[in-house]
């Protein structure tokens, strides 16, 4: 029978041929594989077919495979594939220099088939979710790049703004994953505005109440296209979407919510979107100074922006002005 060529690519290297020979009887039925008996042959090899995962024994002639393994992470076409030692070293000084080296795990000799076929299963998952989770942020990333398609806001402007929402966040007390998913979330909260009439989102003038509702709508519009997610990043992106023209006193929209009945999230991005619009040149406005934008900010405590939040975020400012001026509008 034949078997698909899209099974995940194992390249096996080892100087003795019986452990080559022992890897392919233990992982044939699930995989490709390919076969080097030094170091060099297996840089060549990686280069030629890019594997997915490398067994790499760590005693033998010429390279070792702590040098096969820094060659492998020094090139950037190879850096990424994980690298798992089969060695009969089991010293801890022995690990560690593996580790050092940027393997992702160890495997002992004499081998047992069931350990190699679970070790290989698992660090092709984690690359598998890494891909997906890459794959997804650029989706979400895109997606923000055609709302402001839309609108005369610039790229430059959702940078600046999820950037400073990671700094608030941080502030206000989130885990560094948490506020890196801010960070990936914060580019699509305006998505929603994909879906609002040109002739009302690139209107000159004044909206009427007819036309300001329709307005309204890109948060539940923005809400609807990124979908219900169980957790994570885009559940996140969900609820910002949503979430972000609320106000502290209740009068924002779409669901009048008031205080900390607002996610966290919500808060944060209130005040770092309109930090930056307020801060950068539109066709429409002028720049205003930081301090004129800092003054509504203040000005906005307890009615549009959380207070607390407010204070942390004037308190990060040389955080800020760093990010304004690392993505200034060209």
């Amino acid at each position: 029978m034949t078997q698909p060529n899209n099974r995940p690519l194992i390249l096996a290297v080892d100087d003795e041929a019986s452990n080559l020979q022992l890897l392919r009887q233990i992982l044939q039925d699930h995989y490709r594989l390919l076969f080097a008996k030094d170091g060099a042959r297996a840089l060549d090899l990686a280069r030629q077919e890019i594997p997915d995962l490398v067994l790499l024994d760590v005693m033998m002639p010429g390279m070792s495979g702590y040098e096969v393994c820094a060659a492998l992470k020094a090139n950037p076409a190879t850096a990424a594939i994980p690298v798992i030692f089969v060695t009969a070293l089991t010293d801890t000084a022995d690990e560690l220099e593996g580790f050092e080296a940027g393997a992702v795990d160890y495997i002992t000799k004499p081998v047992s088939p069931p350990i190699v076929r679970a070790r290989v299963r698992t660090h092709l998952s984690l690359v598998r979710m890494e891909e997906l989770r890459a794959t997804r942020l650029e989706i979400v990333q895109r997606l923000g790049l055609a709302a402001e398609y839309k609108d005369n806001e610039t790229g430059m402007h959702v940078i600046r703004m999820s950037h400073f929402s990671r700094i608030l966040g941080i502030a206000a007390g989130m885990s560094d994953v948490e506020a890196d998913d801010l960070l990936h979330a914060a580019p699509m909260h305006d998505v929603g505005k994909i879906g609002i009439p040109d002739r009302i989102l690139q209107k000159p003038g004044p909206l009427d109440p007819e036309e300001w509702k329709v307005m309204q709508s890109h948060v539940t519009i923005g809400a609807e296209i990124i979908g219900e997610h169980d957790g994570g990043m885009l559940a996140l992106a969900s609820l910002i979407a949503l979430t972000h023209h609320e106000k502290y006193d209740g009068s924002g929209y779409p669901r009048g919510l008031r205080g900390e009945e607002i996610p966290l999230a919500g808060r944060i991005v209130a005040i770092a979107d309109v930090f930056d619009a307020l801060t950068s040149k539109r066709p429409y406005k002028k720049a205003w100074s930081e301090e004129e934008a800092l003054a509504f900010l203040r000005e906005q405590k307890g009615r549009h922006f959380d207070p607390g939040l407010v204070d942390l975020f004037i308190e990060q400012m040389p955080a800020v002005r760093a990010v304004q001026q690392r993505w200034a509008e060209a």
